[in-house]
């Protein structure tokens, strides 16, 4: 086993165990893949002022995110599909969540259902929610999430059309994998893969197939899909969504300030900035660069979170400088998930954490909620710069 200090380890070693179609489910981005990698590559042009001689003795990473105690401002994001990435990898994420102390968020589209996740850990998690035709489905999903206790519902409002995504259709993506000759040729490759889904009853998606209707198996499931994902949806179904739920609500996908108001406008607990991995709208900012402005404009009103891009507790911790109340880790946890399991859930929440912990301590900070965006500099700057005010940061 090779050492892992960091996510780039866990995604190299992902990549040798995942079969090649979910591998590049995981790690790839619509059209071009522009938006996809300037998520990461925007952060990394965000200097941080490095500080000395200040007391970097007890210092706390701890926070809440919408009204829920975290051990970092860090959440595990929605991912579909998580259980391909290893057997019951949704089970296993939510627990290794569950045991750091971080918030684990469900998917719609999970292998494994919501019943499987509360009987997993035995705690309340967050449930993610696509809206669909199915207005019947809806209710009844909304109710099983109630039943099992998840404390927030996430409305992804950036996927009601699909970006175009050309390694899953290069690979014929389907869960579970059809035995063509090219599936059966990499598969032979993954024997860790192969026995850990043999091993398990769950190989499609928990919870649709026997819950929607005339859903019964895969088949049956991919035409449901293609007529379910409803692009008629608009700010009085995120009302009424709010309404019916009863509970905390957090609206995904936010890239601009004016849909920014019409969500605090909503009465949501919170946003995420998020245009969603790169995998929708090739060609949009990055999330990050998306930020500063919606915290500027709403951040007073409704907790602002973020995700896309995130690889480092570095890149947390410039997050949270710019504004963020809470990060989302999607990629970050699935190299992890498919290199090493539940284990590997827990390593990436581990390195995460300690470099979001020493990086804070270098720019002279003890509590991650007092941080603010005087530990940047300004683009190009110097040591002893002064920051830029927020919208001029990144």
């Amino acid at each position: 086993m090779p050492v892992i200090t960091c996510i780039e380890d866990l995604r190299r070693l992902a990549e040798s165990r995942v079969p090649r179609m979910f591998y590049d489910y995981a790690d790839s981005g619509s059209w071009t893949e522009g938006t996809y990698r300037a998520n990461e590559s925007e952060f990394q042009k965000i200097k941080l002022r490095q500080r000395v001689a200040v007391n970097m003795s007890n210092r706390s990473t701890r926070t809440t995110m919408v009204g829920v105690d975290t051990a970092m401002p860090v959440a595990i994001a929605p991912t579909g599909l998580t259980g391909m990435q290893h057997a019951d990898g949704e089970m296993l994420a939510a627990k290794a969540a569950k045991a750091f102390g971080v918030p684990f968020t469900l998917s719609t589209m999970s292998i494994c259902s919501i019943e499987d996740i509360a009987a997993a850990t035995g705690a309340p998690f967050w449930f993610q929610l696509y809206w669909m035709r199915d207005r019947d489905f809806m209710d009844r999903l909304m109710d099983r999430a109630k039943a099992a206790h998840c404390s927030a519902l996430v409305l992804t409002l950036d996927l009601q059309v699909l970006g175009q995504r050309h390694k899953d259709l290069k690979n014929g993506l389907t869960a579970p994998p059809k035995p063509t000759l090219a599936n059966i040729l990499n598969l032979m490759t993954k024997p860790r893969w192969c026995l850990g889904m043999a091993r398990t009853r769950r190989h499609g998606f928990g919870n649709l197939i026997g819950h929607a209707k005339g859903v019964s198996d895969m088949t049956s499931l991919g035409a449901w899909t293609r007529e379910q994902f409803d692009p008629e949806l608009d700010w009085d179904d995120v009302e009424w969504i709010k309404k019916r739920w009863g509970g905390k609500l957090i609206l995904k996908g936010i890239m601009d300030t004016e849909d920014a108001r019409l969500a605090a406008n909503s009465g949501a607990d919170a946003l995420v900035v998020s245009n969603h991995g790169g995998r929708q709208l090739d060609g949009a900012p990055a999330s990050i660069e998306a930020l500063p402005a919606i915290v500027a404009e709403v951040g007073s009103r409704i907790e602002v979170h973020m995700d896309s891009g995130i690889r480092s507790g570095q890149d947390v911790l410039k997050a949270v400088a710019l504004g963020a109340r809470g990060t989302y880790l999607g990629r970050a946890f699935l190299y992890g998930l498919g290199a090493m399991g539940q284990a590997g859930v827990t390593r990436a929440l581990e390195i995460i954490h300690k470099e979001l912990d020493v990086t804070m301590a270098f720019c002279g900070h003890t509590d991650i909620q007092k941080v603010d965006r005087g530990i940047l500099l300004p683009p190009h700057g110097a040591a002893g710069t002064s920051p830029l005010p927020l919208h001029q940061v990144a």
